[in-house]
Formats: structure tokens, C-alpha cells, sequence
């Protein structure tokens, strides 16, 4: 029997190896840990981040509000950046996790900045 720390790595290789960000259409990675929560935005043929946002930046981290607010913000931080860098189409990428709570608010976040899964 695995951990859950193993099957969450097992599922992250599997979801990498069908999807790769350009820097066109970069990958949004999603990091969650305990209490926080990180994006980036990662072009995978060069090998290096073009943004990154997270539930620690000042702005978000004053807020006193829930961990899955605090998350929507993210997104919203994130699709921000990638407008700057004029990204508009992005895969997503929820590193093993799975697509509810604070990763779906990620998600949903990015969506209402403007950026297309």
C-alpha cells in the first residue's frame, strides 16, 4: 500500500507526461501545501518560470480571510501576470492534487482574470 504522499506523486508523473507548457501556451502548476498555496506559470521547452504568485505575497497574505479565498485571489494574481507577459491560452496543470476546494478556486481565479484552459 502506498502513502498518500506517494499516490499523489504517482498521479503528478502521470499528468506530466500529457501535458507540457510552451511559452505560448505556458503550464499553470499548481503547489499546495498545508497552508498555503502557489502558481506558476512554467515554459517547459526553455526550462524556466515566466510568473509566479502565491498565498504568501503581501497583498494577499494581509487579508484576513479563508484559505480558499485566499486561493481565488491567486488566480486572479496570476492571470494578472500573464496578461502582462500578453499569455492568454494556458494549460493547467493541479500537480496531483485533485480539482476541488482551493485548487478549483485557483482555477476559477485564473478564469475570471482571462486566462483559457
Amino acid at each position: 500500500m502506498n502513502t498518500k504522499l506517494e499516490q499523489r506523486q504517482k498521479i503528478r508523473y502521470r499528468i506530466r507526461k500529457k501535458i507540457a507548457g510552451t511559452a505560448e501556451k505556458p503550464r499553470l502548476a499548481i503547489f499546495r501545501s498545508n497552508s498555503d498555496i502557489y502558481a506558476q506559470l512554467i515554459d517547459d521547452n526553455q526550462g524556466f518560470t515566466l510568473a509566479a504568485a502565491s498565498s504568501r505575497d503581501k497583498d494577499i497574505s494581509a487579508q484576513k480571510i479563508t484559505k480558499v479565498e485566499k486561493s481565488k485571489l491567486v488566480g486572479q494574481a496570476i492571470a494578472r501576470k500573464a496578461k502582462d507577459l500578453n499569455i492568454a491560452k494556458i494549460v493547467f496543470d493541479r500537480g496531483g492534487n485533485l480539482y476541488h476546494g482551493r485548487v478549483k478556486a485557483v482555477a476559477e481565479g485564473a478564469r475570471e482574470g482571462g486566462l483559457e484552459f
